[in-house]
């Protein structure tokens, strides 16, 4: 039995992933910074396979005694600040979390279980305000964010340890990925939520920033897989994992909003408060070098957004 630890245990992607990771017979040793704190779902916990431990990502001593203990086959690392608006007002945090934790792991890894494999969860945010579109693994990364700087830092220091000390290490450059996991405060699920409100007669509008943001988004199961699929090469390299299509928010909403048999125009407005600047060029994935080693999303962007209505309906029926 192999064995994983997973940190960030409590976020959409960690729930695929150990989902994922027990159909294949893993052991599982879930992080989180409050235990106590979070709802984990209840039927990957009811697992013996799978159990959860506390690491707050400033303290190193917590992380080097479970990777010291369990001596890992690998470790996914999903643990990280959001880039969400307030990411400015504490950008030493971020860069402590996101990118000084990730160093520590490397370096535990290098000391005491030299034979495990890393797989960092980085983003599309390194590329910033990149003038060049689709970005792949060797593309200019311009960050225009502390999130981004971050997440860059962390994939230079596993470059690194990967060519300094032959330490299977990988960056996994994610693009926008959704699920029925999302939380509320995402614009896509804000969208599907809201859709499901009014098609229940539970709201009457919905305000958004600019409509014609584009972003790749891909389903969060598709993209654990990849991360996984990452681990089994025989040499460690850094991926793009995305769908390579660009959607705007406005067709994100038209696919919403039609699947409950409304007009989306009838109900969404732009608000110049949501506005965010947009990149120079469009940041969309360039994804052969993962498919290049067998992977493949499996669900397109209308079956993806059709299933985060789906469950938002059901979640507000029952509360009806």
């Amino acid at each position: 039995m192999k064995t994983a630890i997973i940190t960030g245990m409590s976020g959409q992607d960690s729930f695929y992933l150990a989902r994922h990771l027990s159909h294949q017979g893993y052991r599982i040793i879930g992080t989180t910074r409050h235990k106590k704190n979070h709802e984990f779902n209840k039927d990957l916990l009811t697992s013996p396979q799978i159990s959860v431990v506390e690491w707050n990502l400033i303290d190193q001593e917590p992380i080097e005694q479970i990777i010291q203990e369990h001596q890992p086959d690998e470790i996914y690392n999903f643990a990280a600040l959001s880039s969400g608006a307030t990411m400015f007002e504490n950008p030493v945090l971020m860069m402590q979390i996101n990118g000084l934790a990730v160093t520590k792991i490397l370096d535990i890894i290098r000391q005491h279980s030299p034979g495990t494999k890393l797989c960092q969860a980085s983003s599309s945010e390194i590329f910033g305000s990149t003038p060049f579109s689709p970005q792949n693994e060797a593309s200019f990364c311009l960050p225009s964010s502390p999130y981004g700087a971050s997440k860059l830092y962390a994939d230079q220091m596993v470059r690194i340890y990967r060519e300094k000390y032959g330490l299977y290490a990988c960056s996994a450059i994610l693009y926008n990925h959704e699920s029925v996991k999302r939380p509320f405060d995402f614009v896509t699920r804000k969208i599907t939520n809201t859709a499901a409100k009014i098609k229940l007669g539970l709201a009457e509008h919905l305000a958004l920033g600019n409509l014609d943001s584009v972003r790749d988004w891909s389903f969060a199961g598709d993209v654990v897989r990849a991360m996984w699929l990452m681990l089994q090469q025989k040499v460690s390299s850094d991926y793009v994992v995305a769908s390579g299509n660009a959607n705007s928010v406005r067709h994100f909403c038209e696919v919403a909003f039609s699947y409950l048999d409304l007009d989306y125009r009838q109900y969404v407005s732009e608000d110049p408060r949501f506005y965010r600047p947009l990149e120079p060029v469009a940041r969309i994935g360039n994804a052969q070098k993962i498919m290049g080693i067998g992977w493949s999303p499996q669900w397109t962007f209308t079956q993806l957004v059709h299933s985060m209505v789906d469950e938002d309906i059901k979640i507000l029926s029952q509360t009806l």
